[in-house]
């Protein structure tokens, strides 16, 4: 079995890399490494590879810093050019990136069988690129991997049932990647302190608004008074900074680390402030509680058992959030959210099975 994998951003190499460890275990099985250069940064993804021994893409389109139009249109025809070429059984997709959407394009078109990690997952909100990525991926899959409850509840609302495909509950094959990982976090080099907080901001609707910034700011900088705010700075982020007057003086903000610094900063981080949707989950597995910088989030279920809670980019409840944290969040990390077996084993286990 040949699978295509189709990558384009940070997150999606390390769901991929915990695939790929297990599809090394597989003899029957060859995956080509599909890298659309969509997020590449060299601080962000060389040593990325390097430190989680992720095998490198057999491709590097190099496609990035685009429009969403020049850059999709460009992924379709060169994930086209590579999938005719090697002709995979499937094409497998992860989140809900452009370079997902252009994959599964692509699989439908050429009659590719397409699997998509990650499935089912909904904001509501379809002002988000990502929404409707994930939506338009997800109807054309033949095989959904769906990490909770609440994503196989979304696709049964969607009348998932009456369509010609499977869907299935993994797991989050995140919290592999979290476990495997813990054992090689390094400690980064700067001065920190005993009792810090872990902070990244870089959605767009954070970064590409001046208004949302400069409250996300003011709170952060009021709060780094009180306990150390350690906010490792997205191109993106430092890019707006730059053009806006904002001041950040007694933040420590550092370059981006590579994941196993990532790993051990949240592992030993008292509190996570973040509009990332990954770093919601993570913080979880490391038993940490985490103010999310948006109005609303696809892992409802870490809002509904009180482990997140979403401020936006609202100075005010942002600072609230955090005086009052004590009594917002509970401690009770042992919920079975997101699978605790191998879920990078199953999934590869359906993909054998659904090819035969």
């Amino acid at each position: 079995m040949k699978i295509l994998t189709i990558l384009g951003a940070r997150p999606q190499f390390i769901k991929a890399g915990n695939i790929s460890r297990e599809i090394a275990q597989h003899t029957n099985i060859q995956e080509i490494i599909v890298h659309t250069g969509q997020h590449y940064d060299a601080n962000m993804s060389d040593i990325f590879f390097q430190e989680m021994k992720i095998p490198k893409p057999d491709y590097f389109l190099g496609i990035g810093g685009k429009s969403h139009g020049a850059m999709l249109g460009q992924m379709i025809e060169k994930i086209e050019e590579v999938a005719l070429k090697e002709m995979p059984d499937w094409i497998l997709v992860y989140g809900d990136t452009n370079s997902t959407l252009a994959g599964a394009l692509v699989a439908s078109k050429i009659n590719i069988k397409l699997a998509h990690v990650e499935a089912g997952l909904r904001s509501f909100n379809m002002k988000m690129p990502e929404e409707v990525n994930r939506i338009l991926t997800d109807r054309i899959s033949n095989i959904l991997f769906c990490p909770t409850d609440t994503a196989i509840k979304n696709l049964q609302n969607e009348g998932f049932e009456n369509f010609n495909c499977t869907v299935m509950k993994t797991g989050d094959v995140m919290q592999d990647g979290a476990l495997f990982y813990k054992q090689f976090a390094t400690r980064p080099t700067f001065d920190i302190k005993d009792n810090f907080i872990l902070c990244t901001i870089h959605r767009a609707e954070n970064t590409d608004n001046t208004n949302n910034l400069q409250e996300i700011f003011q709170a952060l900088e009021m709060i780094s008074h009180h306990q150390q705010i350690i906010l490792p700075l997205h191109p993106r982020t430092k890019k707006m900074l730059e053009n806006v007057n904002i001041t950040a003086s007694n933040i420590t903000i550092i370059e981006p680390v590579g994941y196993l610094e990532m790993v051990w900063l949240i592992d030993h981080c008292t509190l996570v402030m973040t509009d990332s949707g990954g770093l919601q989950k993570e913080a979880y597995f490391f038993h940490k509680p985490c103010i999310t910088l948006r109005d609303e989030t696809e892992w409802t279920e870490l809002v509904e058992n009180k482990l997140n809670v979403l401020v936006g980019a609202h100075k005010e409840k942002i600072l609230m959030s955090y005086e009052k944290k004590e009594d917002l969040f509970s401690h009770n990390y042992d919920l079975d959210l997101y699978g605790t077996s191998n879920v990078s084993g199953l999934i590869i286990k359906s993909l054998l099975q659904y090819n035969l």
